[in-house]
């Protein structure tokens, strides 16, 4: 597992951006869980942000590309909208405790 940040620096409702090993990957804090994924549009094979740290819609309850604007549920990655309706974003496994947020580059 590799550390992202400190806990306190990815907060509720909010999703930030990252490269380790360069590989870009985000993630996602809602209603107190973490959700991470591969930083790469299914439709294009392009990054979603079009600023930094800027994955999610302006209600802050889907993730969003910004090149096309589809959508993707939180949860699953399961995009709901868009040009790639039916496909997902890949899903990493992530994880918290007091020294920080951890993600696994090996996961699925």
């Amino acid at each position: 597992m590799l550390r992202l940040c400190a806990p306190d620096e990815l907060a509720e409702g909010q999703s930030r951006g990252f490269e380790i090993a360069e590989k870009k990957l985000f993630a996602v804090r809602k209603d107190g869980q973490l959700y991470a994924y591969r930083n790469r549009c299914p439709h294009r094979g392009i990054p979603l942000e079009w600023l930094p740290d800027q994955f999610l819609d302006t209600s802050a309850s889907l993730i969003q590309c910004a090149t096309h604007g589809a959508l993707f549920l939180i949860e699953s990655g399961e995009c709901v909208a868009g040009p790639c309706a039916g496909q997902a974003l890949q899903i990493l496994a992530i994880s918290e405790d007091d020294q920080g947020i951890w993600v696994d580059l090996n996961e699925a």
